[in-house]
């Protein structure tokens, strides 16, 4: 009776944890996705016994790379589906219905196994540093020449666009803002996802209503306020397929322009006369988690990092059966050498950057991600032995998509770590 009672127990708080689309939904027998070496995850599938789904299909990937496993569902989902862990690593398991091309039509559950001994999947080359300090006095030799547009005031708070020279006739185009009363502020740097968009203006005026000297960069060389046709007619011409562009070679690699896009932001915001002179802070969320990672890494005077579900690590994961975060350079390679696209990328995976961290970092990590998948970023991040804290998000894929799974990492951010930076606080005990 007592063995029959824990098992319902079990059961019922398990529950809490699963993923549905409609009325499927996943069972899995970990709460928090976080599995030892020898554990076996489990799942059920719950069909209603009103509702039907054609050709219903599961598979189990190791690493979100290679299925260990697939079959049809039975039609009242009546079977459990177990993967045993053997080593460190991730699983996603997928249910998919309806035509086999068809994206949407899926649900994944999946787990992470001994997060704290993964490894990573290539060395750092040896002239990284050497590398990036040429890249580094290569911008220096040019002049920032700085135009501000006409600053303006809203609801308490001054805001102006911004541009800036880079690399090889390249420009920086962004927004700043800070608050209209007072002199001297902390400074924030917020860089962006992937994509070919304008900047949202709310994106600077909300953090500088709060106190904050803000400046938002666009990640491409163009202006940031024009209307969707013009972004969207970028990406299907000179920008389509951006981040595959000059990879077979570290000196023309698309990423140049956009890490030294960052590393002059930082050292925009250091000669602002308003900034406290104290604290100068980054942030993004995917591509912009890659950006505030990297910069962290290759700028010594961040204070501190926030990166979300960040890009760009483990662009050799599938040398280890485990699925490379975007841009996934790896598999990059029609009609290119892929030996020099795989040794290119090592001189821009941010685990690289990582080792040289020394300011606090927080990262946010989807462990149902497929587009930045976990096991990289979380054996970058076991570089640093201290002064990071991972919140890990057993329901996150890449994107929040109005289901909370991503608000643990939110509210960390917006009532902890910002205004802990803003009073000069520590954010790690």
């Amino acid at each position: 009776m007592d063995l029959d009672l824990k098992a319902v127990l079990t059961l019922f708080f398990s529950c809490l944890f699963c993923v549905s689309y409609g009325q499927l939904t996943i069972w899995q027998n970990e709460t928090d996705g976080i599995f030892e070496v020898g554990d076996t995850a489990v799942w059920k599938i719950n069909i209603p016994v009103d509702s039907s789904y054609e050709n219903l299909r599961y598979r189990i990937l190791p690493g979100a790379l290679q299925t260990s496993e697939d079959g049809m569902v039975p039609g009242d989902g009546s079977n459990t589906y177990t993967y045993v862990f053997q080593e460190p690593g991730s699983v996603i398991f997928e249910v998919r219905w309806g035509s086999d091309d068809s994206w949407r039509n899926r649900v994944v559950s999946g787990g992470i196994c001994a997060p704290e001994k993964l490894e990573m999947s290539a060395e750092k080359p040896t002239d990284f540093e050497a590398f990036w300090s040429e890249k580094i006095e290569e911008l220096q030799s040019i002049p920032m020449n700085t135009v501000t547009s006409d600053e303006t005031e809203e609801e308490g708070v001054v805001y102006a666009k911004v541009q800036m020279n880079n690399i090889r006739n390249s420009k920086i185009m962004g927004q700043m803002a800070m608050p209209a009363e007072g002199d001297k502020f902390p400074a924030l740097l917020i860089v962006q996802w992937a994509g070919v968009y304008g900047l949202n203006k709310d994106w600077v005026l909300d953090k500088a209503a709060k106190g904050w000297l803000t400046l938002n960069i666009n990640p491409h060389d163009l202006p940031i306020d024009e209307d969707p046709d013009f972004y969207r007619a970028q990406s299907q011409d000179d920008l389509r397929n951006y981040a595959a562009i000059g990879n077979e070679n570290r000196y023309s690699s698309y990423f140049l322009r956009m890490y030294l896009s960052c590393y002059r932001g930082v050292e925009y915001l250091k000669g602002h006369p308003n900034w406290n002179g104290d604290i100068i802070a980054v942030m993004g969320t995917s591509q912009g988690g890659m950006q505030t990672l990297m910069v962290a890494g290759l700028h010594p005077e961040i204070d501190a990092a926030m990166a979300l579900v960040p890009a760009g690590f483990d662009m050799h994961g599938p040398d280890l059966g485990r699925r490379g975060g975007w841009p996934q350079w790896y598999y990059a390679t029609d009609g290119k050498d892929s030996l020099k696209v795989r040794e290119a990328s090592r001189y821009y995976d941010v685990a690289n950057f990582t080792s040289n961290i020394t300011c606090p970092v927080l990262v946010g990590v989807g462990l149902l991600d497929e587009t930045c998948p976990p096991e990289g970023i979380i054996a970058g991040m076991n570089q640093l032995t201290q002064n990071k804290q991972i919140v890990y998000l057993p329901k996150s894929q890449h994107q929040d998509r109005g289901t909370g799974s991503q608000a643990p990492y939110r509210k960390i951010v917006d009532e902890v770590w910002l205004p802990k930076l803003k009073m000069g606080q520590p954010v790690l005990e």
